[in-house]
C-alpha cells in the first residue's frame, strides 16, 4: 500500500438527533448547517464532495445549494456504516482509493483539518487517520462528553499513533492530554474490512466505535491539529456557532 491518490470526502447526516432534532438544516445565518459543513469541505480542496444523508429533505437542501447528496438507509447505527454504502452506490468501480468521513455537524471545521487527516496514509501500515489537539480547558479532562486519545506522539512530533480512545484522561502521568477531533480518513479496503467487523468488547462499553479497530488489530494514526473545531450536538452549541459565524 502508499498513500492514497484519489480521496472521497462524504459527509454523513440524518434528522434524528436526541438533542438537537433535524440539526443537518438547522439555520445558520440563512444556511442550513449541513451546507456550511459541505462548504467547508468543498473549500478543503482534497476531492469530490458527497452528503450521505437518510433523508430527502437533506438531499433538497445540499443539492439547491450545487452540492451532490446521496440518499442512505435509515437504520445505520453510525456515520461510517452510512459512508460505505454511499461509497458502493457512488463508486462500484472502485475509483477512489480513501474516504474521508467528515461530521455533519461541524460547521466551523478549518479546511487545513480536512487536509492534515490524510497526512498519517502516507504511511502504509497505517490503516485509518484521524485528528488530536492538546487539551488547554481543565474542565475538558474530566467531562466524559470529551473523548480522550492516548497517543504516541513524541516531542515536537506531529503524527502518533493511536493507542487508545476513552472518556476518561489518559494516560496516566506528566505530559499533555489529547482531545479526539472525530474526523477519520479511511483506505478504501481498511473501511471495508472495518464495516464488517462485529462490535467490540471495549467498543460497547466505551461507547466509542474506533475502538472496535484497535480491537481487532487496525492501526490508526493521528495528526495533532492546533484547533478544535465546535461540534453542534445542543441548542446552545448552535448559538455558539451562530456566534462563530456571525461575520
Amino acid at each position: 500500500m502508499s498513500a492514497p491518490s484519489n480521496p472521497l470526502v462524504i459527509i454523513p447526516a440524518r434528522m434524528a438527533s436526541t438533542r438537537l432534532p433535524g440539526k443537518p438544516l438547522a439555520d445558520i445565518h440563512g444556511v442550513p448547517m449541513i451546507v456550511r459543513v459541505w462548504k467547508r469541505a468543498v473549500e478543503a480542496d482534497v476531492g469530490p464532495v458527497v452528503v450521505a444523508c437518510a433523508e430527502t429533505e437533506i438531499v433538497k437542501a445540499v443539492e439547491d445549494a450545487g452540492g451532490k447528496a446521496v440518499l442512505t438507509r435509515p437504520d445505520h447505527a453510525s456515520g461510517s456504516d452510512r459512508i460505505h454504502e454511499a461509497l458502493e452506490i457512488l463508486d462500484g468501480e472502485g475509483r477512489y482509493d480513501a474516504v474521508i468521513n467528515v461530521q455533519g455537524d461541524l460547521p466551523t471545521l478549518p479546511g487545513a483539518e480536512i487536509r492534515a487527516v490524510l497526512e498519517p496514509l502516507v504511511d502504509e501500515r497505517v490503516d485509518i487517520s484521524t485528528l488530536v489537539a492538546e487539551i488547554t480547558d481543565a474542565d475538558e479532562i474530566d467531562n466524559p462528553n470529551v473523548v480522550k486519545a492516548a497517543v504516541g506522539l513524541a516531542p515536537g512530533a506531529r503524527i502518533g499513533q493511536a493507542l487508545y480512545f476513552s472518556r476518561r484522561a489518559i494516560p496516566y502521568g506528566e505530559g499533555p492530554l489529547y482531545h479526539h477531533i472525530g474526523l477519520y480518513a479511511y483506505r478504501r479496503d481498511s473501511l471495508e474490512r472495518f464495516v464488517a467487523l462485529p462490535h467490540g468488547v471495549l467498543e460497547m462499553r466505551e461507547k466509542l466505535e474506533q475502538l472496535r479497530a484497535l480491537e481487532y488489530g487496525m492501526r490508526i494514526d493521528a495528526t495533532l491539529v492546533d484547533t478544535i473545531p465546535l461540534g453542534v450536538d445542543t441548542p446552545g452549541d448552535l448559538e455558539k456557532a451562530r456566534a462563530m459565524l456571525a461575520s
